[in-house]
């Protein structure tokens, strides 16, 4: 049985969503930097001389909203650069309104072949399909492991972390007004989604939250996926819940127990309050297991 959701994200929904009531909430970060929030992932912009850098784009309907929003902030400035923290619709789907408004999309490679091919992502009965996009909707520029904008004063840098939520995750680090922005690595409403069909895993989700934890300034200023802005704190307890997680279906397969058995004993259950969130504790097991167990485990744990 395949179960289609709509997750926090991705537009797979049998019955769609009505746009027209989201309104954009902007918070002021620091220095250069507000955050977006409306619908789906968090956007990061950087607003000055320069014009704007933007961070993920949102659902495609929201382009008008947020673009409202933006002449609010910085009336008068373009959208000169986005660049995008994975390939979910609701971090890509605006990418089509900003590139046809003149905008150059910076991407990580395999965010640009997922955009331009379409791509099948999901894990256990959580499955989905992203139709290609449109040529105005993909990256003219791609990075394979690291790239540094220069760009309103200050360097913007983005990086990739192989095998986190997808294969393309990118962290963007705005390096003097000290914000980072680290996509659906780092998410706030509970146990997260990790797309496995879409090349990721939990332990590259927790190899990339240590590194953030371990290169930025304990001081940095952290913009989730979703949710509201948060503290390097938050990113550690966040990454001991993924550790812990993991290391309880680790126990189980050592045990010989069955996908079916740990749903059975429930073996989250000291997350349930993590697990009231969009991503339940059954589906969770599933992400944990296929990372442990799948093709791709034995690589990703040398």
């Amino acid at each position: 049985m395949v179960i289609l959701l709509l997750l926090p994200g991705l537009a797979l929904a049998q019955q769609p969503q009505d746009f027209s009531k989201v309104q954009i909430k902007v918070s002021k970060v620091a220095g250069n930097v507000y955050m977006l929030q409306g619908s789906g992932g968090n956007i990061a912009v950087s607003v000055g001389d320069d014009g704007i850098f933007m961070v993920d784009a949102e659902y495609a309907p929201l382009g008008d909203k947020i673009l409202a929003t933006l002449n609010g902030i910085a009336p008068g400035k373009k959208v000169r650069f986005l660049i995008n923290t994975h390939y979910h619709t609701d971090h890509t789907g605006g990418n089509v309104f900003w590139g046809s408004r003149g905008a150059v999309i910076i991407d990580q490679t395999n965010i640009r072949k997922r955009l331009a091919a379409g791509s099948a992502g999901g894990t256990g009965n959580v499955q989905f399909k992203q139709a290609p996009q449109p040529a105005a909707a993909l990256p003219v520029i791609t990075f394979d492991r690291h790239i540094t904008i220069y760009f309103n004063g200050e360097p913007i840098e983005a990086t990739h972390y192989p095998a986190a939520h997808t294969d393309g995750d990118t962290v963007v680090y705005f390096t003097k007004s000290n914000v980072v922005h680290m996509g659906d690595i780092f998410v706030r409403y509970g146990l997260p989604f990790i797309d496995i069909r879409g090349g990721g895993s939990i332990q590259g989700m927790i190899a990339a939250c240590e590194k953030v934890e371990a290169t930025l300034p304990p001081d940095v200023k952290v913009i989730p996926g979703h949710g509201e802005l948060a503290t390097m704190d938050d990113v550690r307890a966040y990454t001991k819940m993924l550790k812990d997680t993991e290391a309880v279906v680790q126990k189980a397969l050592d045990e010989h127990k069955t996908l079916e058995q740990m749903k059975q004993e429930n073996i989250l259950a000291p997350w349930q309050n993590e697990a009231r969130g969009f991503v339940k504790a059954d589906t969770f097991i599933d992400e944990v297991y296929y990372s442990l167990t799948g093709p791709n485990a034995k690589a990703l744990t040398m």
